[in-house]
């Protein structure tokens, strides 16, 4: 992969101590902040309910992308917290850790050629079309896919659709599938036992909303960009954003920073933005100026 010689941007870094204490300070948030959505999601009051329901839906996205950190190995010094942190942080949205790590390095590692096989799967190369975004935002069958992934692990007939997998890597995912089975079956006992109200308020409505908004938080990120050339300063978008949007999308919203250093924690790269902005092709001041590109090019 050939790139213009690289600066800060492309110097490669080490997660430190303070860059778990950053990490766990997200992880505290976003407990203390789900916590609040199962109070307000349980109250009687329909207001309530709706707030829960969303501010639920939000923390399950942001857990994603707190997963998405875990599964680059840049939250912490060691390896193993990575896994033990990263699973039950894809639970509510039904991301199974070690399948989207595999598949996930496989993006970085071929990202602008034939082979790029991105975990949530739309797919830029496309004709850019209304009927194409929306089903991309609504794509409730990626579910589907994978409770009949669960059932195949727990039947034996598990297989990595998208190229080689150690060993290791297939025995880890089968077990991760198996724990995301265990929960299912779980909310389907409690359903059906009476406590359907508490699986509804606490897990089906935040997923019915927790779809299309992690769909809307991980679409900039190549679109409308040149999907034919290597250089991640051409095929890859970044968005400046503000404190707010930095932190729910945990740094990913700096995506070009993010894709020219990958084991660089992601509350380092702000640092970096300055460079992407004098060199790269595709950087937005903000998420709507980003939506107002993509309303034009669909028109």
């Amino acid at each position: 992969m050939n790139h213009p010689a690289p600066g800060l941007l492309f110097a490669r870094a080490r997660t430190t101590r303070a860059d778990e204490r950053v990490f766990l300070a997200k992880l505290a948030l976003l407990a203390v902040l789900t916590t609040l959505g199962v109070v307000l999601a349980l109250r009687p009051e329909p207001l309530a309910l709706i707030v829960g329901v969303l501010l639920l839906a939000a923390m399950y996205t942001h857990a994603v992308e707190l997963q998405h950190q875990a599964l680059h190995h840049s939250a912490f010094r060691t390896a193993w917290p990575h896994r033990l942190v990263g699973v039950p942080l894809g639970l509510p949205l039904l991301v199974v850790y070690t399948n989207y790590r595999v598949r996930h390095l496989q993006h970085h590692r071929y990202l602008g050629t034939p082979s790029d096989t991105e975990f949530f799967g739309f797919d830029t190369r496309k004709p850019l079309t209304v009927g194409l975004l929306l089903r991309g935002m609504f794509d409730y069958a990626r579910l589907a896919v994978v409770i009949r992934d669960v059932l195949r692990a727990a039947t034996g007939r598990w297989q990595y659709e998208h190229g080689d997998i150690s060993a290791t890597m297939r025995r880890r995912t089968i077990t991760e599938h198996l724990i995301l089975g265990a929960l299912l079956l779980a909310a389907v006992i409690l359903a059906v036992t009476g406590y359907h109200d508490l699986v509804l308020r606490l897990w089906l409505l935040p997923l019915l909303f927790a779809v299309p908004m992690h769909f809307l938080v991980e679409l900039p990120e190549h679109i409308l960009c040149d999907p034919d050339t290597t250089d991640v300063l051409r095929n890859t978008r970044s968005i400046r954003g503000s404190h707010l949007s930095t932190w729910f999308t945990n740094g990913n919203n700096l995506h070009i920073e993010h894709h020219a250093a990958m084991s660089v924690p992601l509350n380092r790269l702000p640092a970096r933005h300055e460079e992407v902005r004098e060199r790269a092709v595709h950087v937005e001041r903000t998420y709507p100026d980003f939506y107002r590109t993509l309303w034009r090019a669909i028109r």
